[in-house]
């Protein structure tokens, strides 16, 4: 690792830089940050999922996340990407990869629930961005490359082609640190909050960003789908749990470890102040712990295996090195895949590098704001104030301190709670209630069908819905409560229901329930009131029929390995009315 070089001071003059960008694009970005009415963030319905159709690893790792986050279908977006998965330009990220996903947000009615944009797997992890350096910079940046994470979090500013993201501060979502050392604050993320130069949560303006994390790095020294799938289905499972293990600060006489190892006596205080176990012990990595929770390390090499420790699920071990974000094969340097491959739930490292500038590497208050109950991503760019160079991987909604609502919805049609299956008609009231751990309570409640918000109310309020307007069939109704802190943390019902006001009826049959990628599965689409159908899955169409029975046979190529949802839709008409939703059917593809 090289030696700070010094701060770039010249770039922060350029936050404030003239687009460079068409107009119609800047519309588009700013229909993601606009500042709606509509909050809540930090659940399956605010991740917007890129999924490379043209790799069968990246749909498994997309199928894998899809499935332990019952992610909304309407948040899958597949795009095509068959070139290098290590480096592209900055020009091709901006219009191959950033300009169809905020294209896709906005034809689908997201803009104002998107917080999120979580990569799968065999993407460009690095952007190559020397071409569109200004003349006075060129000759000064030695490793003109940023993250596709960094760069993805940074949208304004790679979408209009200024150099606003060398900036050391170019992150206002970074939580500042009081006199005790530790962050004053932990804030739940919203796309369309404005942040000020000190972090301040303010009423309008300010700039805005979305948290950005790849789900998996599965070329390279990256991990293998089967690893990424393990530690995405572990992360999920360890929300709310309140793990028992010990976060582990590592000391030594490395300057990656010196770079942030000054602030850790403080950050131990802060922990066990939470009631979380905290530790600081000599060395690279922990050696014979079996309770690492988490992690804050400085080193250039390690074999996890070897050390004898284990990771508990939902753990950050994040490690200070220069290329801990590298999957090029020749590259040295333990990369961060090695943390994942044995359980954390995340991990980042630099794509080049870095020097040992702190603002470039997560601050050791990351665990600070994780054990208060941030979520990963919340966590990491709350405590990274330059991420342009730093990729993030790992499961962005993890969030195993979380307060997390459980929540209950009572059809008042018959003051019963709303059960799986049930059949609704014309305009439904809903009464939602939750229950906060440790005596929290709810703010209030935002009701979601298919994956888009359509109404919120207060606590004691009711979510009104008239089902006319909609599609006959299956509904995917979720109601999410969230919590009054700061945090925002959420907790969800999801139930599954059919509308009936039109007199149609719709049914699916998928047949075999299990194959191997190199099978066929064979849809049947049989309906009444229809002229045809949609067959989809994992975010793109797989086929469509005609009349109101057809089967069509779909390569199992297409749905990718892992457990798959395969869905129906029914047509008779151009509006939402006219169609009916069938009843979903899982699949298993395997190798």
């Amino acid at each position: 690792m090289l030696p700070a070089s010094g701060l770039r001071s010249s770039v922060r003059a350029r936050r404030c830089f003239a687009p460079a960008w068409s107009c119609w694009l800047w519309a588009v970005a700013s229909l993601i940050v606009a500042a709606v009415e509509a909050r809540g963030g930090g659940g399956a319905e605010n991740v917007f999922v890129v999924v490379n159709s043209a790799s069968a690893d990246s749909i498994a790792v997309a199928n894998a996340f899809i499935a332990a986050r019952e992610i909304p279908p309407i948040n899958v977006f597949m795009l095509p990407w068959q070139d290098s998965v290590e480096n592209t330009t900055l020009a091709r990220f901006r219009n191959e990869l950033m300009v169809p996903i905020f294209k896709a947000i906005d034809s689908r009615r997201l803009a104002a629930q998107i917080d999120y944009v979580a990569w799968s797997s065999d993407f460009p992890w690095r952007i190559d961005y020397k071409d569109e350096l200004p003349p006075d910079l060129v000759n000064k940046d030695t490793f003109p490359s940023a993250s596709l994470t960094g760069m993805t979090a940074l949208f304004a500013s790679a979408l209009s082609g200024g150099p606003a993201w060398l900036d050391p501060e170019s992150n206002d979502y970074y939580r500042p640190l009081g006199r005790d050392g530790v962050p004053a604050t932990t804030q739940g993320f919203r796309s369309w909050y404005g942040w000020g130069s000190d972090g301040a949560l303010l009423e309008a303006g300010g700039a805005r960003y979305v948290l950005s994390v790849m789900l998996g790095v599965t070329s390279g020294r990256g991990n293998t789908p089967r690893e990424v799938a393990a530690y995405l289905r572990s992360a999920a499972k360890a929300d709310g749990t309140r793990p028992q293990g010990t976060i582990y600060f590592m000391t030594n006489a490395d300057v990656r470890t010196t770079t942030r190892s000054s602030v850790f006596p403080a950050m131990v205080k802060a922990l066990v102040n939470l009631g979380v176990k905290a530790e600081i012990v000599s060395g690279g990595v922990p050696g014979g712990k079996r309770d690492v929770a988490g992690l804050m390390a400085g080193t250039p090499d390690f074999d996890w295996r070897s050390s004898g420790s284990t990771i508990v699920p939902g753990a950050i071990c994040e490690n200070l090195t220069s290329f801990g974000g590298i999957f090029t094969p020749s590259s040295s340097q333990t990369p961060l895949s090695e943390f994942l491959r044995f359980g954390a739930a995340g991990s980042s490292g630099t794509v080049i590098e870095p020097y040992s500038i702190p603002a470039k590497f997560p601050h050791a208050a990351i665990q600070v704001h994780y054990a208060r109950g941030a979520s990963l991503a919340e966590a990491f760019y709350q405590a990274v104030r330059s991420p342009y160079q730093l990729l993030v991987v790992g499961d962005p909604l993890c969030q195993p301190w979380a307060r997390i609502p459980e929540v209950e919805v009572i059809n008042t049609a018959d003051s019963r709670l709303l059960q799986p299956g049930m059949v609704l008609s014309g305009t439904i009231a809903l009464e939602p209630r939750a229950t906060v751990p440790d005596g929290g309570v709810a703010d209030r409640f935002e009701l979601f069908i298919d994956g888009v918000r359509v109404t919120e109310c207060g606590v004691g309020g009711r979510l009104s819905l008239d089902t006319t307007p909609l599609a006959d069939g299956h509904h995917d109704l979720r109601v999410v409560a969230i919590e009054s802190s700061p945090i925002e943390a959420q907790g969800r019902s999801i139930v599954p229901v059919s509308f009936a006001n039109h007199g149609r009826s719709i049914e699916l049959v998928v047949e075999p329930l299990k194959t191997t990628r190199k099978g066929t599965v064979r849809v049947t689409v049989r309906g009444k009131g229809i002229s045809g159908g949609v067959v989809f899955a994992t975010g793109r169409v797989l086929g469509r029929t005609t009349g109101p029975e057809s089967t069509i046979e779909v390569p199992a190529e297409l749905l990718g390995r892992g457990t798959v949802t395969v869905r129906a839709t029914g047509r008779a008409g151009p509006t939402p009315a006219d169609g009916v939703n069938a009843i979903p059917v899982t699949v298993e593809i395997t190798d």
